[in-house]
């Protein structure tokens, strides 16, 4: 199979892609690939590094509080609609995959111009502006999330879960010693998203040494940018741990007893697969509060508990934390719930769907 795969900005589209790249591989070991992304935005580092052939489009997104700046973003996309045109030719692919971002809306329409099958995935509860677009555009349509079926064409849309998913269930657990943590206690895991946040990090400073008369452990991420500010407290409980970074954050996830996290799409899909209760606090300065409405999703369900970052409060936090880990029956009912709500075979799902369009070329 020759496939042209498009996904940019953040890891949110880039690790779905490269789940669905990794699948197509295992079941057709000699497919091709070809991925287009944006010339300076994190794909441009990650996927030629990983060996694959990649084209960069010169396209930013729509500027939403500066309008009159759309005419250069207009310009943009025409450009970059022509150079993936002449891309996907000389490739010939069968199939052309949009994984997210606004660098997949002219690779798509390059791809319908030419009458090439094409797929795109939803990874959000509420679909972002390029995937609405190219709703009537595209041969089929994956989501992660139920909720998000009423904003695609049903006929063609397809409930798949989040790709990065099937990944989460295959990795090995970490040893707690590796983060000098007890074999023993529970463990609260507190991450940010992998640059962390400011807000959450000032906040945090007041209430980690509230931690000190918990029977739990806090293994809390702090993100590059802010693990120095902490270097100087000299509160902080025995039982919080803190590291900057986690290069093996699913591994730690599987030894992890409840989460504290944004709401991401693939950190909702990790949960999810892996049956881990959470606490969520949506970032609030995302496109649409789509995060919110991602969060909303599992707590509907009684997967999780969402805390507002403006109502955040060390109070509130040690109250929900202490709601989940003490009591034995919620617990295991969040588990049930993020288990029903997970799908391990996402990957797999997608890859049939892919299969189907390019059978009936």
């Amino acid at each position: 199979m020759r496939v042209v795969v498009s996904a940019g900005g953040t890891g949110g589209h880039i690790y779905p892609a490269l789940a669905i790249i990794n699948k197509i591989k295992e079941k057709e070991p000699n497919s091709e690939f070809l991925y287009i992304g944006t010339t300076d935005r994190m794909e441009a580092t990650i996927i030629p590094e990983l060996g694959y052939d990649y084209v960069g489009l010169e396209i930013k997104g729509l500027n939403r509080r500066k309008p009159l700046k759309n005419i250069s973003v207009l310009k943009s996309f025409l450009k970059a609609v022509k150079k993936a045109k002449n891309e996907i030719k000389k490739f010939n692919p069968d199939v052309v995959l949009g994984i997210g971002g606004y660098v997949t809306l002219p690779v798509l329409y390059a791809a319908h111009s030419l009458k090439i099958k094409t797929f795109i995935h939803e990874q959000n509860s509420i679909p972002g502006l390029s995937n609405k677009l190219l709703n009537k555009k595209v041969d089929a349509i994956g989501v992660s999330l139920p909720s998000s079926l009423n904003h695609f064409d049903k006929k063609k849309t397809t409930y798949t879960g989040n790709p990065r998913s099937e990944e989460v269930i295959n990795v090995e657990k970490v040893d707690k010693k590796k983060y000098d943590l007890s074999k023993n206690k529970k463990l609260v895991l507190f991450v940010m998203g992998s640059l962390g946040s400011q807000t959450i990090n000032n906040m945090m400073k007041e209430i980690l040494p509230k931690f000190s008369k918990k029977d739990y452990e806090v293994l809390f991420v702090t993100g590059k940018d802010y693990y120095d500010n902490y270097k100087k407290m000299k509160s902080i409980p025995k039982n919080v741990k803190l590291v900057p970074y986690l290069n093996d954050m699913l591994g730690v996830m599987k030894s992890t007893d409840l989460i504290i996290s944004r709401a991401g799409a693939s950190t909702i899909s990790e949960i999810t697969a892996l049956g881990l209760p959470s606490i969520l606090i949506p970032s609030p300065y995302v496109t649409h509060n789509h995060q919110e409405e991602n969060a909303k999703v599992l707590e509907n369900n009684g997967a999780s508990i969402i805390i507002k970052e403006k109502d955040l409060n060390d109070e509130i936090l040690l109250e929900k934390i202490d709601l989940i880990l003490n009591d034995t029956k919620k617990y295991n009912e969040m588990v049930r719930c993020n288990k029903k709500l997970g799908i391990t075979d996402s990957a797999t799902r997608i890859y049939k769907i892919i299969k189907d369009l390019v059978d009936k070329k």
